[in-house]
């Protein structure tokens, strides 16, 4: 059996861009992540070493969105890397990077990359 754990909506602000503006100003950005896996022995043990830690995935966003990248497509790929080396039992994954109000002279109220498998 395949069980989903969700992480929605980690509020972070980071400096990402390609406009050298957006590594000095920074702006601000949500994430979600959404991993496949079997937490059948925690649901039944209790025991939190039997799944995946929250905790540890929220840290796992927060370091590498403090690392600047021209794209949010290059940390969102960092992302997935040091979830699938972090946790062996991920079966897949969604992780969703948003920017909000990103400078692209239009009024849009986000952009967002989704890498998935």
């Amino acid at each position: 059996m395949t069980h989903t754990i969700e992480i929605n909506g980690i509020k972070l602000y980071a400096y990402h861009g390609c406009l050298p503006e957006e590594g000095k100003v920074g702006g601000h950005y949500t994430v979600d992540v959404s991993l496949k896996t079997n937490f059948g022995s925690a649901a039944v043990s209790d025991q939190l070493n039997e799944t995946i830690d929250y905790v540890d995935v929220n840290l796992i966003v927060k370091e590498e969105m403090a690392i600047r990248s021209k794209l949010i497509e290059h940390v969102g790929q960092r992302i997935v890397n040091r979830i699938k080396e972090t946790f062996k039992n991920v079966i897949s994954m969604r992780v969703k990077v948003t920017k909000i109000c990103p400078p692209i002279n239009g009024d849009v109220d986000n952009v967002a990359i989704i890498l998935e498998g």
